[in-house]
Order: C-alpha cells, then sequence, then structure tokens
C-alpha cells in the first residue's frame, strides 16, 4: 500500500530527521568561513592552463552528446494512459489533469512534498529549491509545453507558501488522487511526470525522481563551474577543498529552506494559516 503524508509516513520521517540535523550555515559563521585561507589550485602559466582545460573539454564535449544521446532514446519511450479527468484544486477550485495542459500539448507537472500542519521553515527545503529555480516559462511555452507545480498536501496550504515564496507557476493541489497520478512510485517524494495530450486524451511519457528532478536546477550547474564546486561532502574534490554541506544542509540555512531568507528580508509573510 502506498505511504501517506501523515503519520509515520517517509515525509514525516524525514521531518523528524531534519529537526534533529546539525543546521547549516548561519549568517555568523559564513563570515567566519569567508576569512578563512583555503586551499587552490597550482598557479601555472597560461598555456598549460589551456592545454589542460583542452584535455577536460574533450570529455565535457562527450558528456555532452552522451546526454543528447540519452535525450534521444527518451523520446522514443512508449507511453501509459492516465484518466484525464483525474481531479486537482486549483486557484478557482475543482479542476482535472487535462484542464492543467492550458490548451497547451503537453504538461510538465513537479510534485511537491508537503508537510501538512507544519509552518514555513518546515517545509522541504529539497522542493524548495528545485521549484526557486524556475521563473521565466516563455521557451518552455514556445515548445507548446505547459509547466505546473501539483503541491502533494492541501491547496490553501500550499498556495500560500507558493506566495510567500513568490512564484507564479500555475499550482495545483494533487493531495486527493496521488494514488493514481503517482501509481507505481513512491507518494511523499519529489517527482517530475511529463504528459502529452492527445485530444481529451491523456498519456505519461516519463518521469524522475530524486536527483533526476536537478533538471530544473541551473544553480547546481553553475556551482559545479567554480573550483570549490557545491561544497557537500559526497563530491570527489581535492585533500582540503571545502566541503561544509551534507544531508538537509545542502538546501538549509540557519533552520529554514535558503531561499525563504531572500522573502522574509523582503517584508513577505511566511504564515500558512496552518499553525
Amino acid at each position: 500500500m502506498t505511504k501517506r503524508m501523515t503519520g509515520d509516513s517517509e515525509a514525516e520521517h524525514d521531518l523528524r530527521k531534519m529537526k534533529t540535523a546539525p543546521r547549516a550555515l548561519t549568517e555568523s559563521t559564513m563570515t567566519d568561513f569567508m576569512r578563512e585561507q583555503l586551499p587552490a589550485p597550482k598557479v601555472v602559466d597560461r598555456s598549460t592552463f589551456h592545454a589542460e582545460l583542452d584535455a577536460l573539454r574533450v570529455r565535457e564535449k562527450a558528456h555532452t552528446r552522451e546526454g543528447d544521446a540519452i535525450a534521444a532514446a527518451r523520446r522514443r519511450l512508449p507511453m501509459v494512459e492516465v484518466d484525464g479527468a483525474t481531479p486537482l484544486i486549483g486557484e478557482r477550485g475543482a479542476v482535472t489533469l487535462l484542464d492543467a495542459f492550458e490548451g497547451r500539448r503537453m504538461l510538465m507537472a513537479y510534485y511537491f512534498m508537503w508537510h501538512t500542519g507544519h509552518p514555513a521553515p518546515e517545509q522541504c527545503e529539497g522542493c524548495t529549491w528545485v521549484t526557486a529555480q524556475v521563473r521565466e516559462l516563455s521557451y518552455i511555452h514556445s515548445r507548446d509545453v505547459t509547466y505546473a507545480t501539483f503541491s502533494q498536501g492541501p491547496y490553501e496550504e500550499s498556495a500560500r507558501y507558493r506566495d510567500f515564496m513568490g512564484w507564479e507557476m500555475p499550482w495545483y493541489s494533487a493531495q486527493g488522487s496521488l494514488d493514481t497520478l503517482l501509481a507505481g512510485r513512491r507518494v511523499g517524494r519529489m517527482h517530475i511526470v511529463c504528459y502529452l495530450r492527445q485530444g481529451s486524451k491523456v498519456f505519461e511519457t516519463y518521469w524522475t525522481t530524486s536527483r533526476g528532478v536537478e533538471a530544473a536546477d541551473n544553480s547546481y550547474r553553475l556551482l559545479d563551474l567554480t573550483v570549490y564546486g557545491r561544497e557537500e561532502t559526497w563530491e570527489n574534490s581535492p585533500t582540503g577543498w571545502p566541503q561544509r554541506f551534507t544531508g538537509e544542509q545542502c538546501t538549509r540555512t540557519d533552520g529554514r529552506p535558503t531561499a525563504q531568507w531572500s522573502r522574509l528580508k523582503a517584508g513577505y509573510s511566511d504564515d500558512l494559516g496552518n499553525v
């Protein structure tokens, strides 16, 4: 039976771990860190630097081509029909999965983990990180694709969180339909699911979870280009390189999902009306 996001569910277990885990860097410890002398790569002349970079570029190009080949295989996957009448709750009340396409041919839905009844600081830092990356949708729309967030919790609570964070993508609650929409998967985890509409029929064409949702990210992809990378403990970095972040700390700062702090400093309320 699929686990629900109440009681001893996996999401609640993760939330308890989050509360007892060491907190990420505070503003004061960040200042201390900035004053530290860190190890750095050896200094060479420019010709040596370019020769090393050119050698790495061969691997980067191969990585890009392999990504292209995987995307080509993804476009050749079969698809499975989903009931287009599956109910959702949106801004104007009850709607269907078919309505969420907003008239476009394709729909990409991000399934946002939700801790019902918990305040904003205790909401999912990973889903906040992913969703905070998705801003400009014009390029997605130009390919006849609608992007939407499907909260796995109640609409009113989660929509207040969306407003607090300043997100503008379409937002729905899929809480009552998760067993249908996430059939065969773990309810209460982050997912990206892609759909195709053919008339009134809806088909699922692809889905991913865990690190697969990094497809929506740009911050980590940019950090991967820097000398110290993401500074996370799992990374293969030279001895002495900073690796300050692990687990929830990777996307949390001082007890909150990191992206919340700029909203609070701008004067926005994090009251979700649930406590």
